[in-house]
């Protein structure tokens, strides 16, 4: 007779089982429609293919195919069957990886070697043609371990030089696992959904574009296959639509169209020139975030761009960090580092003096630009730059403030968040990874209080395994925007490890020395990314009060303009952003080209019977005609619109 274990479910309930029961069975107890709806398991907190048997008393959760945790499921087996596609059309094909991925254009690519023949985009369609074919199918994703040397000869075999390269990185105690559907095989960890058919048909194959193996510019040019996988064919759909109204949105044709910013030229990959109307949109979100800071209890410091190298050794940068830093600089026979992140600057001001339990907490908040690598490949416009500013804050504080401190934290961050109109999150607490630095009970105590902290304020929440930092578990915080899609901006991370390899301490009451914790915070993430992902939430109309121009008055002749320039001038002594437009085009034209062409959110139309009245012809880009109203009625709405960040 089998042995039996004890099952805890999300709810708390319990659940005895026969040894070796697999997560579909267990789901299938539970009810058809989840068992229906599933695609993975969670077991005390890893996330797993359904098919793995249960050997031992644990807590599981069922994956469903709506969660976010889901969906990377579906994704990633959906690369796995791309791949299969791929090599069906292409059999002399050789893989590399294919991950989903946190982009909200895809949902997961496929890094493949074609050698001489290649594929081009009218070759997308077919192979989003075969992958429906084996979903169909249903064939099941079987997950078989093997050891090192067999896993190696059967790479070697099937010619799949980029696996067996893998295999060789991979660290001597590491399990090496492949899946199977049908003749395919694949070197992979996983998880993937039970079957093919579980995928479904919310599939699309998207584009191609290039990218060297091992992320290394020095090594072969692969070709990278993207594609997109959602919960049914409806959200595809409706993603495909969003596709296209993105093109128009597009944040590197605006910037062009609206004279924002530039990249490149001269300058170099990666790195931003702000011109006027984007530096004053900038400005005014600058404007906010130091306002609100004040008002919130912190204060701002300002830190260098480099530093030495032995900076860097404390943090752990060097050893944790260094392929996204550059190459050092000699100065004095010293290396100097351009910094990738503020936090050491800003252990270095704590250090500075002594301090005293009684000053704590300090919350010190910086816009500090900072320098990372990036392959020339994932380079994005504002949304993936070598040079930028993040909005960066880190809180030191007594052990017994954490909880109090994290708090005010998330509730700062999405208070900001919903003041650009923002208002869906997706909220993840990421926790310890493999290689980390610190004790593994401080890592516990912070994670925590990072949970107690998401539950006290009602909070959903999903939780990645191994995703915190090299230093701390994190709060990692999406938005969604105007078109579905979500981005990582703000983060809040806690951390007892710095503060021990910085030798930081504080005077306690019982005058001994006590270490801080150390919390980690960004609200908007970078500066640039952030402004990036505004252009295309809001299609470059910025609410009226970020516009660079918040009102333009319009003459209907030339009899008109002296009005009109006079009305322009009186409103600009008064505070706001207004310009006049007193050129000889038709009025038709003038109000399409300020509206819709430069996305102004007023326009004040000055004809004959505006100067007899003294009133203006109001119109706004979203409201539409707002009729006749007097300068004193037009400025004190412009004022509400300002005040409410409308």
């Amino acid at each position: 007779m089998s042995s039996s274990i004890q099952i805890t479910l999300p709810d708390g309930s319990v659940r005895e089982c026969p040894a070796g029961t697999t997560g579909l069975e267990l789901a299938k107890s539970i009810g058809r429609g989840l068992a229906k709806a599933a695609v993975a398991m969670t077991v005390d907190g890893v996330t797993v293919t359904l098919r793995e048997p249960l050997q031992r008393d644990c807590t599981v959760s069922i994956v469903t195919r709506d969660t976010p945790a889901g969906l990377d499921v579906i994704r990633h087996s959906a690369a796995h069957v791309m791949a299969d596609a791929i090599r069906q059309i292409r059999p002399e094909v050789k893989l590399w990886k294919g991950p989903p991925v946190d982009d909200p254009r895809y949902g997961f690519y496929y890094d493949v070697d074609l050698g001489e023949h290649g594929i081009t985009l009218d070759d997308l369609p077919d192979i989003e043609q075969r992958m429906r074919q084996i979903i169909k199918q249903d064939v099941p994703f079987e997950r078989e371990v093997m050891p090192r040397s067999a896993a190696r000869q059967l790479m070697v075999e099937r010619g799949e030089d980029y696996k067996v390269a893998t295999i060789d990185r991979l660290p001597e105690d590491a399990e090496i696992s492949f899946f199977r559907s049908g003749e395919f095989v694949d070197l992979c960890k996983g998880p993937h959904v039970p079957s093919t058919g579980s995928i479904g048909d919310g599939i699309a194959v998207l584009s191609i574009a290039g990218a060297y193996f091992g992320d290394d510019a020095s090594n072969k040019m692969l070709t990278r296959v993207y594609g997109h996988a959602f919960a049914d064919k409806a959200q595809m759909e409706t993603h495909r639509q969003n596709l296209e109204e993105a093109k128009k949105r597009d944040h590197r044709r605006l910037g062009t169209d609206l004279d924002l910013f530039s990249t490149m030229g001269d300058l170099g990959a990666g790195l931003v020139l702000w011109h006027p109307k984007g530096g004053f949109i900038r400005h005014k979100i600058e404007e906010f975030w130091r306002q609100q800071h004040l008002e919130g209890g912190y204060d701002i410091v300002y830190s260098p761009h480099v530093a030495r190298a032995t900076l860097w050794q404390t943090s752990g940068h060097l050893d944790f960090y260094r392929e996204s830093m550059y190459s050092p600089m000699d100065i004095d026979g010293n290396d100097y580092l351009l910094k990738p992140m503020n936090c050491p600057f800003h252990i270095q001001m704590f250090n500075s003096r002594r301090r005293s339990y009684r000053d704590l907490p300090f919350r010190w908040a910086e816009l500090g630009t900072v320098y990372r690598y990036e392959s020339a490949g994932t380079l994005h416009g504002l949304m993936r730059v070598r040079g930028f500013t993040q909005d960066d804050a880190h809180l030191f504080l007594r052990p017994d403030q954490l909880d109090e401190e994290i708090e005010r934290c998330v509730k700062f961050v999405l208070f900001i968040l919903r003041a650009f109109d923002f208002e869906h999150f997706e909220i993840m607490l990421s926790t310890r990874p493999d290689k980390f630095v610190g004790e593994p009970e401080q890592w516990d105590t912070a994670t925590q209080a990072l949970e107690n902290a998401l539950q006290r304020l009602g909070l959903a929440y999903s939780v990645d395994p191994g995703g915190g930092a090299f230093y701390g578990p994190k709060i990692d915080v999406k938005i969604k925007d105007s078109l579905g899609r979500y981005w990582q901006c703000s983060t809040v991370q806690a951390d007892f490890t710095q503060p021990v390899r910085f030798d930081m301490s504080y005077v306690d009451k019982d005058g001994g020395r006590t270490r801080p914790v150390m919390i980690h915070r960004a609200l908007l993430g970078s500066l640039e990314r952030f402004f990036g992902i505004l252009v295309e939430h809001y299609g470059g109309a910025f609410p009226t009060w970020l516009a660079p121009v918040q009102a333009t008055i319009l003459s209907v002749g030339e009899r008109h303009a002296e009005r009109a320039a006079a009305l322009a001038a009186d409103l600009s002594a008064r505070g706001f952003r207004v310009v006049a437009d007193v050129d000889a085009e038709k009025i038709g034209q003038k109000i399409r080209q300020h509206l819709w062409t430069e996305r102004v959110p007023f326009v004040a139309v000055v004809g004959d019977q505006e100067v007899e009245s003294g009133g203006l012809a109001v119109r706004h880009r979203a409201d539409g005609d707002l009729g006749a109203m007097s300068v004193e009625a037009f400025a004190e709405m412009l004022s509400q619109r300002v005040a409410e960040r409308r």
